[in-house]
């Protein structure tokens, strides 16, 4: 239950009018005049997109070799509208053009191709460019690759005859002879020599996927990408997904042709029947595949991470050994089996448990040739890295400290250490560190004085860093580091212009805070003051929420789009804070986090109920007659409880893309953190808005896609239907066909904020045009 702002989505309905007027007993501020540039719009904002920041996207050579080289996408001076592969030198500073857009011209065609991602050989003679993608749910990850061979220069479109835009994750062999990828949820393999294409899995069904997953392993495990070449090139281990017996979703699309079509896809809803999943191992000369056999019924066991165990030294890179985690269905326990490819048998390396969940650990780094390797568990009650024997599976801590490890970053073998980033003193912050392997010294890398976000690319030796820096209010700062002195090298992007732009604007106040609840616990917040703030005077709040475990509303980083919505609000008389509740993912140990097990939709409204209580009285220039609270996907269903709940504090909330009855949710996200819903009757219950509909006493605006494949639009039919039951008023917004990010077709996200700023306007400001 997912929300991203960056991603994008017209509206074909209008919306329904709340009964009535609203009348004001206090007066609004007057906004600050101010010319046009000094004045946030949302076209300002969505539609010329005036405040966009610039990013520097390079990534480093030789991933796991000596290099201190990278490579960017840059403009192509031959070609418009064309990108060339440009490398850099991190020691020298030194640029050549590694691939000219040129090179990437296709036979018998005037222009070249976009890249939209690329990939390189070890030896760096071969490049594989994807380009003319297609979305599949979340992302592109369908479309066309073609291999570049730089000594030859020869451009190649891989796949054979098969259609356009059907080639899935393709990736080279470690060799770099052979292209495995996903076609028509089968694997394939095309020898680069003799140009042969092989199949290597053949689905009896059209229930069975290969290579790649379903919908609910692919939006709640992030995995896409479903399979794994060994290290010598021989065996590609992989996922086979049967979704037989799941019952299906049908999404319609009512606006596109004469008639309704229907799109129906498998999703497991809390409490039913999941897919099968198993791990198959398809040996390239033989092309028979051999399946792992892991414990436990398939349908109830997750399978989200699986890797080659490296074994270079002993077997010279032909790997027979696979490290595979499995989750049971309450996923209160990650088991790490150690699986030999050659019998099909598995032994239990090692286990996680926990009285609430436990998480997947992609942070897994190899270390000493494959004896030893990273792992990341907060069984102490902080998250903590440690290095595990992969003969004995003993775990030893290498960051013992009182304090989350945020990500694990780089393993430095040369000497012995971790990078990774934390904040042991302020959860709305993220800076650099290093540990030895054995955890007796552990010291801050970013430098003292630094506050805001810090994120780190890191070099293949760890002498390099793309360091990107920001806080709330100040846009992204890109520049390279050397480590551990984090001495500045060069500047790559300062985003001055932007910078400019906002200096322009009229002066708002930004504040992090902590505010203390009744149970002495206290909780993160942040605050938008308006211009020419005036703490004698009253000002309507309006709140941002976000509350479950999947993210976090209170981080000092640059903000884009949101935070320059709030800001424009701020601007037309509105404070606007956040609170992080406990149970959202922030660093501040193991209970702050994993209290809300069996408590989602209790815990979270309770919290951000008592913190505005507090901020109320503590804080006399808000009007407590005039709180707004809004929120997206699980913060569109904290915004329901939020109303539902303490009418008596919010007046005016709107909803965006919620789960009103968490009995419609999927499988994995739902059942980690409340259990099967045969066993938490009560759980669901209170934690889900619909019970509580009844109880709506203020202004309700509830806004979702048709098309939303992942917080179903069924759902908010079903609170429509009970609050006209109980008689209540509210105002509901569909937009056709678009997804859970409301973000796709024609001027869709300009009108969305336009409705959500009105509808504010109206109902806290009293201005509404």
């Amino acid at each position: 239950m997912r929300y991203n702002p960056r991603l994008f989505f017209v509206a074909c309905s209008w919306l329904v009018p709340l009964l009535g007027s609203t009348t004001f007993a206090q007066q609004t501020p007057a906004p600050v005049s101010a010319d046009a540039k000094a004045v946030l719009t949302v076209d300002r904002i969505y539609e010329d997109h005036d405040f966009d920041a610039k990013s520097y996207s390079a990534r480093w050579l030789d991933r796991d070799g000596p290099s201190t080289a990278m490579t960017t996408l840059e403009p192509s001076d031959a070609y418009s509208n064309a990108k060339q592969i440009v490398r850099h030198d991190a020691q020298t500073g030194e640029t050549s053009t590694m691939v000219s857009a040129s090179e990437l011209v296709p036979p018998g065609e005037s222009e070249p191709l976009s890249i939209d991602d690329y990939a390189w050989s070890t030896d760096q003679n071969r490049l594989l460019v994807f380009t003319n993608t297609k979305r599949v749910w979340r992302t592109n990850t369908r479309g066309d690759y073609w291999l570049l061979d730089r000594s030859s220069r020869q451009l190649r479109k891989l796949g054979g005859d098969g259609p356009a835009s059907s080639m899935m994750f393709a990736k080279l062999s470690p060799n770099g002879n052979k292209v495995a990828f996903v076609r028509n949820r089968n694997l394939f393999v095309e020898d680069l020599v003799d140009h042969s294409i092989s199949q290597l899995t053949y689905s009896d069904s059209d229930t069975v996927i290969n290579g790649t997953t379903d919908w609910v392993y692919e939006e709640e495990f992030r995995l896409r990408d479903a399979f794994r070449w060994n290290g010598d090139g021989t065996k590609i281990a992989y996922w086979q997904i049967d979704t037989a017996g799941v019952e299906k979703f049908p999404l319609i699309n009512n606006t596109d042709s004469l008639y309704p079509k229907v799109t129906w896809f498998a999703y497991p809803k809390a409490g039913t029947r999941n897919p099968i999943c198993r791990i198959g191992v398809v040996d390239l000369e033989s092309k028979a595949t051999s399946w792992i056999e892991l414990p436990g019924d398939r349908r109830d066991h997750y399978v989200p991470w699986i890797d080659w165990v490296p074994n270079t030294s002993d077997t010279g890179g032909a790997s027979k050994q696979l490290l595979i985690q499995q989750l049971n269905r309450l996923q209160n326990t990650n088991t790490l089996f150690l699986a030999d490819v050659d019998k099909g048998t598995v032994n239990v390396l090692l286990t996680e448990t926990d009285d609430a969940w436990v998480d997947v650990h992609d942070e897994l780094f190899w270390m000493d040739e494959g004896k030893r390797f990273t792992w990341i568990s907060d069984r102490t009650g902080w998250r903590r890295a440690y290095c595990v024997d992969v003969e004995t599976g003993v775990a030893v801590e290498a960051t013992p400290g009182d304090f989350d490890v945020v990500e694990l970053l780089k393993v430095d073998e040369s000497h012995r250490q971790l990078y990774f980033l934390a904040s042991p003193e302020n959860a709305t912050e993220r800076y650099l560190y290093r540990s030895d392997f054995a955890g007796e010294s552990t010291v801050r890398i970013t430098p003292g004085g630094a506050t805001g976000t810090h994120a780190y690319a890191i070099s293949p030796n760890a002498k390099f860093a793309i360091h990107t820096h920001s806080s709330l209010a100040v846009p992204p700062v890109v520049e390279l580091v050397s480590l551990p002195e984090h001495k500045t090298i060069r500047v790559y992007e300062t985003n001055e212009e932007l910078v400019n732009k906002l200096a322009e604007l009229q002066r708002v106040e930004t504040e992090f805070f902590r505010v203390t609840l009744d149970d002495g616990v206290t909780l993160d917040g942040s605050c938008i003051k308006p211009p020419g703030f005036d703490p004698t005077t009253q000002y309507p709040l309006l709140v941002y929420v976000y509350g479950e475990p999947a993210g976090t509303t209170v981080t000092n980083k640059w903000g884009g789009s949101t935070y320059l919505w709030h800001r424009m609000l701020a601007e037309r008389g509105l404070v606007v804070m956040s609170f992080d509740n406990r149970g959202t993912n922030v660093p501040r140990g193991r209970e702050f986090r994993k209290c809300v097990y069996r408590k989602i939709g209790t815990l979270g409204p309770a919290d951000q109920a008592d913190a505005l209580r507090n901020v109320l009285e503590q804080r006399p220039y808000l009007d407590e007659k005039r709180v707004g609270i809004w929120g997206w996907s699980g913060g569109g269903s904290s915004t329901l409880h939020a109303m539902f709940k303490f009418p008596e504090l919010y007046a005016t909330g709107i909803s965006v893309a919620p789960v009103p009855n968490q009995r419609y949710y999927d499988t994995i996200y739902q059942e980690r953190y409340m259990g099967l819903p045969q066993s938490n009757v009560e759980g669901y219950r209170k934690g889900s808005p619909i019970s509580f509909a009844s109880q709506l006493a203020g202004n309700l605006l509830i806004i979702h896609g048709t098309g939303d494949d992942n917080c179903h639009y069924q759902t908010v039919e079903m609170l429509f239907d009970e609050l006209i039951a109980n008689d209540k008023p509210f105002s509901m917004m569909a937009y056709p066909n678009r997804s859970h990010s409301i973000s796709e077709r024609k001027n869709t996200t300009r009108h969305l904020r336009k409705l959500m700023t009105n509808y504010l306007e109206e109902h806290l400001l009293g201005t509404a045009r």
